[in-house]
């Protein structure tokens, strides 16, 4: 894909902070007629550039009462061991998000829980017990915000 000019950032942008605006309004705001807005879009959507769209729910409103960081240093960083122990983690119905990492730990997981007994059940009998998990360290998340917008250096 070609270098992303003013106007696809400014689509981006658009799409970053409400994914259901109409072609129309794209349009508007980016200062293009409807067809070439669409166009564009397409175009972002083929290079791989647009991802999909996410609706933004309310954990809490679904029963969720906390949400953690969970910091893990694998005993070894074998590819053997890694892909299969990525897949078990990222099968958990309570990992939200899965990063590998450097630094310090090597893998780094969003969980949402129900409670802490249900985070403690969750880090004890399905990711401390696996024979991958040399160390586990968990921090609690007050607040999540979500800041969606892309880095003004664009």
């Amino acid at each position: 894909m070609a270098a992303l000019d003013r106007i696809d950032l400014a689509l981006l942008a658009a799409l970053q902070n409400d994914a259901r605006l109409s072609n129309k309004e794209l349009a508007g705001k980016a200062g293009l007629a409807p067809s070439s807005t669409l166009g564009r879009i397409q175009r972002l959507r083929d290079a791989g550039v647009l991802r999909g769209a996410h609706a933004d729910v309310d954990p809490s409103a679904l029963g969720i009462g906390l949400e953690a960081l969970v910091f893990l240093r694998m005993v070894s960083h074998s590819q053997q061991q890694a892909d299969p122990f990525r897949d078990h983690l990222l099968a958990q119905p309570e990992v939200a998000t899965f990063w590998y990492v450097g630094g310090e730990d090597d893998v780094l997981l969003h969980v949402m829980v129900r409670n802490a007994a249900h985070l403690h059940d969750l880090l004890q009998s399905r990711i401390a017990s696996r024979p991958e998990v040399g160390r586990v360290r968990t921090e609690i998340i007050f607040e999540h915000v979500r800041k969606p917008a892309l880095p003004s250096y664009l």
